[in-house]
């Protein structure tokens, strides 16, 4: 408790820099009004890039305000306009056709390339790339003032936050952030709640794995381990690992691939222990790269697809996880292919506010270098305080995925 108080200390002197310093806003959108964007400098020389889409769908029902929905991505460093936008939820596809189950169909959506040196954001220096959640938080905090405040309408909207995989993290401080925004009378919003996809708040539990035997598990045994499998297809192992016993399990690596994950998980959990954070992101990837190795290059997304598979369905789907989980790339392999083609293309001439020096990156290597030392730091205890201010938090998982 005593880390978030530090946390929320230096939060709060963030926003107070951040309100007395004069932000700069550019803003473009259709003639209709139907989707705005634009930059908000949430620091001198620091830009977010963000887009708004209004839903056709908006029902004006008093006691039921229509909800906009802020979606953050993971990575860190993933690109929410590119990714999330076109990858997953907004009106149109990674072809420019229609997505019949767009997520606009329930809400306004608000797309932010965050952090800074995301996507279309830029900073103007290097040194002004967050390391932090809480500062990363501290920035979308001061782009919703500038959003919130001036905009009756979204003030009327229940704001929700979700999030996908690291972008978890994120948004478990950028709850807490905003609502003391809130409560503040800084920020003109009504949280509305907080959701959390296959997210990266407890890296420990994604690597280590610490659940005990229960009644209702059918145990499979081999030679030299024994594992479980829960209903409901959660997949965990007595012997405290987690990803290298699921894909044995599932027969997508041999022995020695087991034997080595292991290794690295228990690696892993003592580097954690002893406050090693920055050795332990680099013993993650270490992991990843063994769990690559002897998997035939399984989909982190979906570990029933892998690269060597025929189809084509298949293979777009590895390509896209492929960049956005690539921590360790100069981000040029990310701006090439269908979503680099794409955003630095038809996307850039649409929105005409991109500076000539900004190239789209689906995975901003800057960020990913910068979080080395908060990538493997749990955000339990935020969304604890979450849910004891009253905050609505949702937790979605799918059955099929092993990395943020």
């Amino acid at each position: 408790m005593v880390g978030m108080e530090k946390h929320l200390l230096f939060l709060s002197f963030l926003l107070l820099f951040s309100f007395v310093h004069p932000r700069f806003a550019s803003a473009e959108g259709t003639n209709d009004r139907s989707e705005q964007w634009g930059y908000v400098e949430v620091r001198p020389g620091a830009h977010l890039f963000w887009w708004l889409y209004r839903s056709s769908y908006r029902v004006e029902d008093p006691s039921k305000p229509w909800p906009v929905l802020l979606w953050l991505q993971g990575g860190p460093g993933g690109s929410s306009v590119g990714f999330g936008n076109f990858g997953e939820i907004g009106p149109l596809d990674e072809n420019l056709q229609p997505r019949n189950f767009t997520w606009l169909r329930k809400a306004d959506l608000l797309f932010v390339d965050s952090p800074v040196a995301t996507g279309f954001s830029y900073v103007e220096d290097e040194s002004l790339v967050v390391k932090t959640d809480y500062e990363a938080a501290a920035d979308l905090t001061t782009l919703l003032i500038e959003l919130f405040n001036g905009n009756e309408t979204l003030q009327k909207s229940p704001l929700y936050i979700f999030a996908e995989s690291y972008g978890g993290k994120f948004a478990s401080a950028l709850g807490l952030t905003a609502l003391e925004a809130i409560e503040a009378g800084k920020l003109k919003a009504q949280l509305g709640g907080v959701a959390l996809g296959d997210s990266w708040i407890s890296p420990e539990d994604y690597v280590v794995c610490d659940l005990q035997p229960l009644k209702d598990l059918f145990v499979l045994h081999n030679e030299d381990s024994h594992f479980c499998l829960v209903t409901h297809c959660c997949i965990c192992t007595i012997m405290k690992f987690s990803w290298g016993p699921v894909l044995k399990v599932m027969s997508r690596i041999d022995e020695n691939g087991l034997n080595q994950s292991n290794s690295l998980a228990l690696k892993i959990q003592q580097q954690l222990a002893e406050g090693k954070l920055e050795n332990a992101t680099a013993t993650w990837s270490d992991l990843e790269r063994v769990i690559l190795l002897y998997s035939n290059n399984v989909d982190f997304y979906n570990f029933l697809l892998d690269y060597e598979s025929n189809s084509a369905a298949v293979t777009e789907s590895r390509i896209r996880s492929n960049r956005y989980i690539e921590r360790t790339s100069t981000g040029a392999g990310a701006a090439n292919g269908g979503l680099g083609n794409l955003m630095n293309g038809p996307i850039r001439k649409k929105l005409k506010i991109i500076p000539v020096n900004v190239t789209w990156q689906g995975q901003g290597s800057l960020v990913s270098a910068a979080f080395v030392g908060d990538f493997m730091k749990p955000r339990i205890e935020e969304v604890d305080k979450l849910l004891a201010k009253g905050v609505n938090v949702t937790v979605y998982n799918g059955q099929v995925r092993i990395s943020p």
